[in-house]
């Protein structure tokens, strides 16, 4: 069965996820994850795909970024996959594949859920048992979200500057916005962008369907149901 085209978006963001295979493992240690983000700026910026989350778990990766043309993520991801294969072979002597597949990602309607993919993404790390608090994880963006650290690979959102006027308003904000994510939110996430399913509400969905000529069949579709009192 020919495999379904990928859809992406320009000018809106996409979960990008992508694990090791047979779930090994694809950063051994800080050099690994530090010469990967160096990889994924670079092309980032050749590609024009604006990074606005990301975290580093030792099986797989997971980012949030918008592509500014239909080609830009695709390449963006295959030039890393170039780089850093490579590299990892090399430096740990092994040979042959490191990734499980394509990579898989997800068009994600903007508002309400490009924020909550962003959080969902920096979160990893404390759901992996790597850390508590996920401000502590320097191979995640959270640090720089919330005014503990610096990541020069990000370009903000502008739903993240509306969080506040100011740097510390707005780091504030976010930390108290970190804090808020349910178990019920935590697993429909997991569920959709998994998968490489579109996040969106019915309404955005059904517009996507109609434009690529596709049905997206996953379920309750939307927001994730309300909690029974």
């Amino acid at each position: 069965m020919a495999r379904s085209a990928r859809i992406i978006l320009p000018g809106y963001p996409h979960h990008i996820y992508q694990r090791g295979n047979n779930a090994q493992a694809v950063f051994m240690d800080d050099e690994d994850k530090a010469f990967y983000l160096e990889a994924l700026g670079k092309a980032s910026r050749q590609f024009q795909v604006d990074i606005h989350a990301y975290a580093l778990i030792e099986d797989s990766v997971y980012i949030v970024a918008t592509p500014s043309h239909t080609e830009g993520l695709a390449r963006m991801v295959q030039l890393v996959g170039r780089t850093y294969v490579p590299y990892f072979n090399r430096r740990h002597g092994r040979t042959g594949t490191l990734w499980e597949g394509r990579f898989r990602t997800s068009v994600i309607e903007t508002a309400p859920w490009l924020m909550k993919c962003c959080r969902y993404v920096e979160m990893r790390p404390v759901v992996a048992g790597l850390v508590m608090d996920p401000a502590q994880y320097r191979w995640s963006s959270c640090p720089h979200h919330v005014g503990a650290g610096h990541s020069p690979i990000l370009c903000d959102h502008i739903l993240y500057w509306n969080l506040g006027n100011t740097p510390f308003a707005r780091e504030s904000a976010y930390l108290a916005f970190m804090l808020e994510l349910e178990a019920d939110e935590e697993a429909y996430l997991t569920r959709v962008l998994t998968k490489g399913w579109p996040l969106g509400t019915q309404n955005f969905i059904a517009q996507l369907e109609k434009q690529v000529g596709r049905l997206f069949r996953m379920g309750r579709r939307g927001r994730p149901p309300a909690k029974k009192a």
